[in-house]
């Protein structure tokens, strides 16, 4: 979130949004849950991230 001004991506989309929406130690919270759910998802599937894959329609 420290450098959040020079990220790009979707992830970093969705946390300024949510900055817009809510405190950053709410955002801060979020975003570590978020990263944890993502890290014990691939760990359990014993699989490596696919941004590619990841998007969905909406």
């Amino acid at each position: 979130m420290q450098r959040l001004d020079r990220q790009t991506g979707r992830l970093a989309e969705w946390v300024r949004a949510m900055l817009t929406r809510r405190h950053s130690n709410v955002v801060a919270c979020a975003l570590a849950n978020k990263l944890a759910r993502t890290a014990w998802a691939l760990a359990t599937r014993n699989t490596t991230f696919d941004a590619r894959a990841s998007v969905t329609s909406a």
